[in-house]
C-alpha cells in the first residue's frame, strides 16, 4: 500500500544518519596490578594474539566481524573477512 511505502521510505532515509560506534580489538592481556602499576613511556605489552590472526570488529560494543590490520595510504584498516550470525 502506499502507507507501507512511505513508512519504508521515511525509515530507510533516516537509518543512515544514526550514529554507530565501530571498533577494533586488536587483543587482550591480563596483568597483576603491580605489574600495570610499573607501564611506562617504552613499556611493551604483550597480547593475546598472533601476527597474521583476525582482529575483532565491534559495533555499538557487540562483536559484528573479524578481520586482518591493513595498512592504507600510511593509516591502519581493516579488511572484513567473516561476518558473524547476529543471533
Amino acid at each position: 500500500t502506499m502507507a507501507e511505502e512511505e513508512k519504508k521510505d521515511t525509515t530507510g532515509s533516516r537509518l543512515p544518519d544514526v550514529p554507530v560506534t565501530v571498533s577494533m580489538g586488536l587483543g587482550r592481556t591480563v596483568k597483576p596490578l603491580n605489574e600495570v602499576l610499573s607501564i611506562g613511556e617504552q613499556s611493551l605489552i604483550e597480547l593475546d594474539k598472533r601476527v597474521g590472526d583476525p582482529i575483532d570488529v565491534y559495533l555499538n560494543g557487540t562483536l559484528f566481524a573479524r578481520g586482518e590490520v591493513v595498512v592504507v595510504n600510511e593509516n591502519f584498516g581493516v579488511r572484513v573477512t567473516e561476518l558473524l550470525d547476529q543471533e
